[in-house]
């Protein structure tokens, strides 16, 4: 790959890097699972970069990969995930700090998300990220209407779960 192409896709990453986190923060129950999935999160962008044609805005082609290699990993019940090891990869990425205490007053409604099932995690991230349902249901593959009916349901849920 060349080095106009590597360039660009750091930029793009250190710009969107935030959505890897948030959806790091909705799948891993700690800090080590927070960071072994930004890094298999990361390391799929870069593998998937190349194919990336600029039909979407990168951030949700990011999403959508993001989101995409969150279930894959956490629909499978190890605990070990295989990952590659950074030293491997030709580019280094400025990572901002993550500071998991400055989302604390989000707890119970993260502890609440958690408990969906991965789809619907998907969905309610989404949303939270104001993006529109036609945003939503292309990133997701599924109809603008399903995404609606959808959402609509998971309220319901998330209510019952914060207010039982």
């Amino acid at each position: 790959m060349n080095k106009e192409l590597e360039h660009e896709f750091v930029k793009h990453l250190e710009k969107h890097q935030n959505i890897a986190h948030k959806i790091c923060r909705i799948y891993t129950n700690d800090q080590d699972g927070h960071n072994d999935l930004f890094q298999e999160i990361t390391i799929q962008l870069w593998k998937a970069y190349p194919k990336f044609r600029g039909d979407s805005k990168f951030s949700t082609w990011m999403y959508r990969v993001a989101l995409n290699t969150a279930i894959t990993l956490y629909r499978k019940k190890k605990r070990n995930i295989k990952t590659q090891d950074y030293d491997t990869v030709h580019f280094k990425i400025k990572a901002d700090d993550y500071n998991d205490e400055t989302e604390q007053h989000l707890k119970l409604m993260y502890d609440a998300i958690k408990q969906l099932n991965d789809i619907d995690k998907a969905l309610v991230f989404l949303y939270l990220e104001d993006k529109n349902y036609a945003e939503i249901s292309d990133t997701l593959g599924i109809t603008e209407v399903n995404a609606r009916v959808k959402m609509n349901r998971v309220k319901t849920k998330l209510k019952s779960i914060i207010n039982p």
